[in-house]
């Protein structure tokens, strides 16, 4: 119908854009919304706020932050909702840093941010694991708007119960007015994820009782809670209760959840036979449950076969590559390592280093594989190597398999205490 617009040369307003790219996000097709922007730059009418808000949004939710931050730069102004849409493109697209980066830009400049944009902020911290910074954020919207509305509630539970404080995440839950499927969801999640499989296996018979209808999400939760509870039995009724009791067909990711329940439990063949009998095609997902499965109960045959599957799957992923390789090597296939290494080098796949972060006084610190950077490094490194003599006097003897499997051979020489 725009195109029909177009070659009529009416010249929509920018009421009619917004909702055209509104369209083009909710059906996720990037070609319209580029032809579009394309449009819209030659019309000149950018830098309408509304519009320019609109791409910048089509382009978050379609998973392009680069030309999302891109329109975003190039807005002469940006209100709450512009700040909202990005700071909720990056948390919702694995990027929490730069949505946090973002947000205390706001703080400088000032700007009060709605319950929406708190509702990225607090997503962001989740992924970060930094409590004490959600918090902060979370106090600079009214508490009511917690307790009256779902989607900045559900935030607020994910964020607790994520960072281990299940019961602050409970008192939410039970202070709020208006509980519909997905605040449901968190806590059962929350309470599967945090050890208490049985109270969520309650919550979920409470759901049944109230007259919601359990969605696919609720079983996901089931079914994590199970596979780390080791309840078996239990997963393997669940799942089945999806099809023949609600109607619901279960989808790639929970065949992953119980490929990764049967696999921890150690039966290997069954878990496998559910990948080979599923109804659509494994993704990495799933074979990367099966993955860890194997590396868990030393299985070095089924590992070979997982982890070609998984190089066909994401030919870009190094740790698969590297995985295999020494795999390889441990068993003395010293031909087959060398051709997963030139394989590496032909497609210019370079392992990046291993990075983890913690919240120290609402400081979020970052720390690489072998970093010397850190300004305290050294103390750091010290207390590492107290920490590892003290493990070795009470007893603690590392498991060198997964060393093997996990890291380059020029990397154990920088760790020789992990082989001690």
């Amino acid at each position: 119908m725009f195109r029909r617009l177009l070659e009529k040369n009416l010249v929509p307003d920018s009421f009619t854009v917004v909702r055209v790219l509104s369209a083009c996000t909710q059906l996720g097709d990037k070609n319209c919304g580029e032809w579009i922007h394309k449009w819209i730059m030659e019309m000149g009418i950018v830098r309408n706020v509304f519009v320019a808000t609109s791409l910048v949004d089509k382009y978050a939710k379609c998973g392009n932050m680069e030309k999302a931050r891109g329109v975003f730069d190039g807005m002469p102004e940006n209100d709450m909702v512009t700040w909202g849409a990005m700071i909720q493109g990056y948390a919702l697209n694995g990027l929490p840093r730069e949505a946090m980066d973002l947000f205390l830009q706001i703080q400088r400049e000032n700007v009060k941010p709605d319950c929406y944009t708190v509702v990225g902020v607090l997503s962001a911290c989740t992924r970060l694991g930094v409590l004490e910074l959600g918090e902060w954020a979370s106090g600079l919207v009214d508490r009511n708007e917690f307790l009256c509305n779902p989607i900045v509630g559900t935030a607020l539970i994910e964020l607790y119960a994520k960072c281990g404080s299940i019961a602050q995440a409970w008192e939410v839950f039970k202070r709020m007015k208006e509980k519909d499927r997905v605040v449901w969801n968190a806590i059962i999640s929350g309470l599967a994820m945090n050890g208490y499989v049985k109270i969520s296996f309650g919550l979920f018979g409470q759901v049944e009782k109230i007259g919601i209808k359990p969605d696919g999400n609720a079983f996901i939760a089931l079914l994590c809670g199970c596979t780390h509870a080791g309840l078996v039995d239990e997963g393997k009724q669940y799942f089945n209760s999806m099809d023949r009791v609600f109607s619901l067909s279960p989808t790639v990711e929970h065949y992953g959840c119980m490929v990764d329940l049967l696999g921890r439990a150690g039966l290997l063949d069954e878990a496998h036979q559910m990948i080979r009998n599923m109804p659509m095609e494994a993704n990495a997902i799933v074979w990367g449950a099966l993955l860890g499965a194997c590396r868990i109960h030393s299985d070095t045959q089924l590992v070979e076969l997982v982890l070609k599957q998984l190089i066909e799957l994401e030919p870009w992923n190094s740790e698969n590559y590297v995985l295999l390789s020494n795999i390889y090597s441990t068993n003395l296939k010293w031909d087959e390592a060398t051709k997963i290494r030139l394989s590496m080098n032909e497609k210019g796949i370079q392992k990046p280093p291993g990075c983890s972060w913690i919240e120290v006084d609402g400081i979020v610190h970052e720390f690489l594989g072998e970093d010397k950077y850190d300004p305290l490094s050294d103390k750091i490194y010290a207390k590492l190597d107290e920490l590892t003599k003290k493990m070795k006097v009470a007893g603690y003897i590392p498991t060198t398999d997964y060393v093997l499997f996990d890291i380059e051979e020029e990397e154990k020489g920088a760790f020789p205490w992990l082989l001690q």
